[in-house]
């Protein structure tokens, strides 16, 4: 693999941690292969392993990015991600209420009831 793959592994456990992660490679077949290595190598080798901004900035950017284009799947993950990059909850309420602000109350609505049922199966008080 190359040092960018690799780079992009060791980001993506320190941030999704390494069950996350090792569900992720057993589930992994030969047809997602060559995706699950470019997310590996651009998302989380060259993105996430950037270290011009925080990794909590990045968090609450992902977040509001996720909730304003209506990709809610991928919400719980990020922000179980988020014990780890520091962003607390009520930095991600407010990466939320921009959401409100400029994409729709819907999605941010939305988004905000799955960081609450998120934050309850982690047992985080809001």
């Amino acid at each position: 693999m190359s040092e960018r793959f690799e780079k992009g592994m060791k980001t993506r456990r320190e941030v999704l941690g390494d069950a996350h992660v090792d569900r992720a490679e057993a589930a992994k077949t030969s047809f997602d292969q060559p995706f699950q290595e470019m997310i590996t190598e651009g998302a989380w080798g060259t993105l996430w392993a950037d270290q011009s901004i925080s990794r909590r900035e990045r968090s609450m950017l992902t977040l509001s990015i996720l909730a304003a284009t209506g990709n809610f799947e991928e919400i719980p993950m990020h922000i179980r991600a988020c014990q780890s990059t520091g962003a607390s909850p009520q930095d991600i309420l407010q990466a939320f209420m921009h959401v409100a602000v400029y994409a729709g109350v819907p999605k941010a609505n939305h988004a905000i009831k799955l960081a609450k049922q998120t934050f309850a199966e982690l047992g985080i008080e809001t």
